[in-house]
């Protein structure tokens, strides 16, 4: 089984990774950072030896599509690149907006599509797109990253039924985990005062319900609690909600 993980330098996307070489899978690693994917091989290659790791930025649609080029007849798919940012929508960067949706959604559409043709045509495969419970709700503070969220969820729920129509073998899922303890709060700008999730703990996890054919896979009682709950609650209340805590976030 060969197993594709973007984002796979660090956090969920690294301990994806490991639990995935736990089972066996042949790896291809991608990232920017070559270094820490190195490290990532390293670290891994004890007791895996089949494992290939590529530099790109996903950012630029070009390196998508060449990753798609480079590594073909995959197994599983995990769409994990991403990146977020806090702050007033009017007053964060705008450059910095456009990176992430790059990265968030455009990477995530066209990986997704490459592959997803492929693995229709075989009649197997497996794609598991990293969502967030941000991607069910308005997210004041961080605009863009909520929003880069419910894109990646309402596609992969439209996908899913596709599928389903077509009576396709094929999988799709989305994880869906609160705050998580890994390097996305420097890069985000943020601080939690809220619970934070064990990365590693979330990476098991989702590697168990993916192979069980889950499609939300949402890490945590409190969590699921919560999705529960942005159904029943009105958006302008979960709104108000939401600023006050990204406020303390802030700090």
């Amino acid at each position: 089984m060969k197993a594709l993980i973007t984002g796979a330098s660090s956090g969920i996307g690294k301990d994806i990774a490991k639990a995935l070489s736990q089972k066996g899978y042949e790896l291809i690693l991608v990232a920017r950072d070559l270094k820490r994917l190195e490290e990532v091989k390293k670290e891994l290659s004890e007791t895996n030896k089949k494992i290939t790791v590529i530099s790109l930025d996903l950012s630029k649609e070009e390196n998508c599509k060449e990753l798609y080029n480079q590594v073909k007849n995959i197994d599983v798919l995990i769409n994990n690149a991403g990146f977020g940012d806090c702050g007033i929508f009017s007053e964060t960067n705008l450059e910095k907006d456009l990176n992430m949706i790059k990265t968030n959604i455009t990477a995530y559409h066209i990986l997704t599509k490459l592959y997803l043709k492929d693995m229709k045509k075989r009649n197997s495969g497996k794609i598991l797109n990293v969502a967030s419970i941000a991607g069910f709700m308005p997210g004041p503070l961080m605009a863009t990253y909520y929003a880069t969220k419910a894109y990646v969820v309402r596609l992969s729920e439209s996908i899913r039924e596709e599928l389903r129509k077509e009576k396709s073998k094929v999988q799709i899922s989305i994880l869906c985990p609160g705050p998580v303890d890994t390097n996305f709060n420097k890069v985000a700008n943020v601080k939690f005062k809220l619970r934070e999730a064990n990365s590693m703990k979330i990476a098991q996890y989702a590697i168990k319900k993916l192979e069980k054919g889950k499609f939300y896979i949402v890490p945590g009682i409190d969590i699921k609690f919560s999705k529960l709950a942005i159904k029943i609650i009105p958006t302008n209340i979960i709104s108000k909600v939401t600023y006050k805590i990204q406020k303390k976030k802030i700090g």
